[in-house]
């Protein structure tokens, strides 16, 4: 069992930054890839970043660039350092842990981000 925390979500102008933090407590060491996703009112839930154990590291082609997923396990805690925010990055951002088996699945309650003058 795993719990998963986001936090560092507000209101941001755009061209601001945010930084997300996701604090993971539990059976942590099942999971293999962090990752974190967004859900805008309407819109599917999307991929943003992930960051398997190891490094190489992926993006979504809208954050390339400016936003970068980090991964401290000593801490057990992932990042997401939003830069050059936009108002379509508005969204709910989830936090999400995967592991090899398909029950190895696990979401926090989400953090809110709003890019907005």
């Amino acid at each position: 069992q795993v719990q998963l925390v986001e936090s560092g979500g507000g209101l941001v102008q755009p061209g601001g930054s945010l930084r997300l933090s996701c604090a993971a407590s539990g059976s942590i060491f099942s999971i293999l890839t962090m990752g974190w996703y967004r859900q805008a009112p309407g819109k599917e839930r999307e991929l943003v970043a992930a960051i398997p154990r190891g490094g190489s590291t992926n993006y979504a082609d809208s954050v390339k660039g400016r936003f970068t997923i980090s991964r401290d396990n000593t801490k057990n805690t992932v990042y997401l350092q939003m830069n050059s925010l936009k108002p379509e990055d508005s969204a709910v951002y989830y936090c999400n842990g995967k592991g090899i088996n398909v029950e190895s699945d696990y979401w926090g309650r989400g953090t809110q981000v709003t890019v907005s003058s």
